[in-house]
């Protein structure tokens, strides 16, 4: 089916310093271009930011995710997107592929801010009429956000990428119950197995892995392990060796956010029997600190197809992290 070509006169597509190359990617698959963004300091340090096109009563998308430097990176998209109102933008689109906040979405400890909430109250203050995104940690999350929220989700894209390979005898697992609806669903599109690691959290960076639930992982030759975040690989390398006991030979990692803080990456390479890991682009990894067994998928076509269905007034149900 072609697609519609979108009227590049009324959409202005601007991108933040986080992730240029997937907000270029996105623009190329709309065949709209990606309009300058003039980001410096002054001298005490504060941001200047200037939009290098006029957005006078039009749709203005901006493309920011909110990775490490994680306070920064907010601070431009909550610049932009006062610009955008300020100069009279018709519609105020905020992409942001990988919302950090996400992890702070409940109080589960005295005197602690719900930082999802708050950064959400944020970016709507700032002048965003909606929110795309993908993969929010938590389903509470979309709740907190006042304005119209697509949380897309990036299964399409690691469907398409593993129905190639060979997946017999293979079980995919998740690393708590927290995360094992979305991994169910994962596994139901493949036609596979699904399991459910019995987890502790310690710490920020220690977890304990006591067991599995679901379906019995002892014999089963292959694993792949389904989240949506993996930052230290903690969970990961813990799972990882509860299912090498159980005899599974072969493992591979699949998540939507390869964030692979203070050598989350490496650990996880380090294992024999991980043979591949599999992440999206909504974290953008530069060339250097990349690992032979490191997959990038890019996610641009599902932002594209959400981008279009919403401007032709479709619903985007099937893009959704609940669809299914």
């Amino acid at each position: 089916m072609m697609k519609t070509p979108i009227p590049a006169d009324e959409v202005r597509f601007f991108s933040g310093s986080s992730n240029q190359a997937l907000a270029a990617s996105i623009a190329r698959e709309l065949g709209v271009p990606l309009d300058d963004t003039h980001i410096s300091r002054f001298s005490n340090d504060n941001l200047y930011i200037q939009l290098g096109a006029t957005v006078r009563y039009r749709r203005v998308y901006i493309v920011q995710s909110l990775s490490q430097p994680t306070n920064d990176h907010l601070m431009e998209l909550l610049m932009m997107l006062d610009i955008a109102r300020g100069a009279a933008a018709s519609e105020i689109h905020a992409i942001i592929p990988y919302y950090s906040f996400g992890r702070s979405d409940k109080k589960d400890a005295a005197r602690i801010s719900i930082t999802a909430r708050l950064v959400a109250d944020l970016i709507q203050t700032s002048g965003a009429t909606h929110v795309m995104s993908m993969m929010f940690h938590s389903p509470q999350v979309h709740g907190f956000f006042v304005v119209p929220t697509d949380p897309l989700s990036a299964r399409p894209v690691f469907k398409e990428y593993l129905e190639k390979r060979e997946l017999t005898d293979c079980i995919v697992v998740a690393p708590d119950m927290g995360s094992a609806k979305s991994a169910a669903r994962f596994a139901k599109s493949l036609d596979l197995p699904i399991a459910a690691g019995n987890k502790e959290r310690i710490s920020d960076t220690q977890v304990k892995i006591s067991g599995l639930v679901g379906n019995q992982v002892r014999g089963h030759k292959r694993a792949l392990i389904y989240d949506d975040e993996i930052a230290t690989g903690g969970s990961i390398h813990e799972l990882s060796r509860v299912l090498i006991a159980e005899g599974v030979k072969e493992i591979t990692v699949v998540c939507t956010h390869g964030v692979f803080t203070r050598g989350g990456l490496e650990r996880l390479a380090e294992i024999n029997e991980i043979k591949e890991i599999i992440t999206t682009d909504t974290v953008h990894i530069p060339p250097e600190k990349r690992n032979p067994k490191l997959k990038i998928l890019s996610v641009a076509p599902v932002f594209a197809d959400a981008i279009r269905h919403n401007l032709r007034h479709e619903s985007i149900n099937d893009l959704f992290v609940f669809g299914e």
